[in-house]
C-alpha cells in the first residue's frame, strides 16, 4: 500500500463543514466525508466573508444594462464589488493548493451554468454564467482540479478528481525538495499514469526530465509542473487505459500460459467493447504483479493513483462509462 501526501483543497464551507447556507442548512456529501481523513481542507463561505449573515436573503446574478451584477432581491443590495474584491484577495493569498470543491448552482460559488435574471425580481433569462467566486477560481487556477459537489456525484468525475489532486500533491513534495533525483523518481513511478492520460504530454515530460540542455533544476520543476497539469487535464480514454494494460502484459510474457494470456486479452477486448468494467482486466494484471513480484509495476501509480480506501467512492453505483458529457461540459466551461 502506497503512502500518499495529503492534498490541499479549498471547499465551499457549506459542504460538510458548517450550517452556513442562506437558510442555515449544510450540504451533506459522502464523497467529502470520506475524503476528510486523507486531505487538508480550507473551508470558505464567500457570502459570509462579504458580510452576509446566516440565515440571509438569497442573492442572484442579474443582468443590468448588459452587465452582470450580484444582487439580493429582498433588500436591493448590490454586493458585486464586495464579492469581486474578496475573491481577488482570497485567491491571491492561496499557495500550495491542489484543488477546489465548490457549491453546485450557487450564484457566488458555482463554476458555470448559473441562472442569470432580467431584474432583481424578474424571471430568469436564456443566459447562464459562472458564479462570481467560482468563476474567479476557474480563471485563477486553470491548471488545478476544480469541481462542484453536484458533478462529484458522478463516479468517473470522482476518480479523475482524486487522481489529479493526489498526483499534484505528490509533485508539490518534489518541488519542495528541489532535487533532480526526486524528479526522476516521480516521473518514473508515474510513467504509466501519464501515458494513459496523454501520450503527447508524457513524451514532453520525459524530455524535460532528460534535461539534455542542462537547465537549472528550478526551471525544470516549473516546466514539469506546467505539463503535468496539462497531462492530467482530461481523463484517460478507455483505449489508452487498455493500451497501458497491454504494455504491462509484456512484463509477464514468458511467465504466463497461452490460456492465461488469451483470457486476459479477451478481458481487455470486452472492456473496450464496454462489456466489462476496467476493474476486471486490471484485477487480473494486479494478481500477476503480486504473483511474480514485479517491482517496476508495483511502484506504478497507474495501479493505485490515490488511497485504496477511496476506491469504493468511484465504483459500483453507476456505469463506468457514464459522465462523458460532463467532461465535455467542463471543457466548454473553461472557454467561457
Amino acid at each position: 500500500m502506497n503512502c500518499f501526501p495529503w492534498p490541499n483543497i479549498v471547499i465551499s464551507r457549506c459542504i460538510e463543514f458548517d450550517h452556513c447556507r442562506y437558510d442555515g442548512s449544510m450540504i451533506t456529501s459522502d464523497f467529502v466525508a470520506a475524503l476528510k481523513p486523507h486531505a487538508h481542507f480550507i473551508p470558505v463561505c464567500a457570502e459570509m466573508e462579504i458580510g452576509l449573515g446566516v440565515p440571509r436573503s438569497s442573492i442572484r446574478i442579474v443582468s443590468v444594462k448588459g452587465e452582470l451584477r450580484l444582487i439580493q432581491p429582498a433588500t436591493g443590495l448590490d454586493v458585486t464589488d464586495r464579492m469581486v474584491s474578496f475573491s481577488r484577495s482570497f485567491l491571491c493569498s492561496l499557495s500550495g493548493i491542489d484543488g477546489f470543491i465548490l457549491k453546485f448552482r450557487s450564484p457566488s460559488c458555482g463554476m458555470k451554468d448559473i441562472k442569470v435574471y432580467s431584474s432583481p425580481d424578474g424571471p430568469s433569462t436564456a443566459t447562464k454564467a459562472a458564479g462570481f467566486f467560482g468563476g474567479a477560481v476557474v480563471k485563477s487556477f486553470p491548471d488545478l482540479a476544480i469541481e462542484d459537489e453536484g458533478r462529484l456525484r458522478n463516479n468517473n468525475l470522482r476518480e479523475h478528481f482524486l487522481t489529479r489532486i493526489f498526483t499534484l500533491a505528490a509533485y508539490r513534495e518534489v518541488e519542495r525538495e528541489v532535487n533532480m533525483a526526486k524528479l526522476i523518481r516521480f516521473h518514473s513511478t508515474n510513467k504509466l499514469l501519464l501515458a494513459a492520460h496523454s501520450q503527447k504530454e508524457a513524451k514532453v515530460l520525459g524530455n524535460i526530465v532528460a534535461n539534455r540542455e542542462g537547465k537549472d533544476i528550478s526551471k525544470l520543476l516549473g516546466e514539469y509542473h506546467e505539463h503535468l497539469a496539462m497531462a492530467l487535464m482530461r481523463p484517460p480514454r478507455y483505449t489508452s487505459k487498455a493500451n497501458v494494460l497491454m504494455h504491462s502484459l509484456g512484463y509477464f510474457s514468458h511467465e504466463l500460459s497461452s490460456a492465461e494470456k488469451a483470457f486476459f486479452l479477451q478481458s481487455i477486448e470486452k472492456y473496450k467493447q464496454k462489456k466489462l468494467p476496467f476493474s476486471a482486466p486490471l484485477s487480473i494484471l494486479q494478481s500477476w504483479i503480486a504473483r511474480f513480484d514485479e517491482e517496476y509495476l508495483k511502484e506504478q501509480t497507474f495501479f493505485e493513483p490515490f488511497p485504496e480506501k477511496l476506491i469504493e467512492l468511484c465504483r459500483d453505483t453507476q456505469c463506468e462509462w457514464a459522465g462523458a458529457d460532463l467532461f465535455e461540459g467542463r471543457k466548454a466551461g473553461r472557454a467561457d
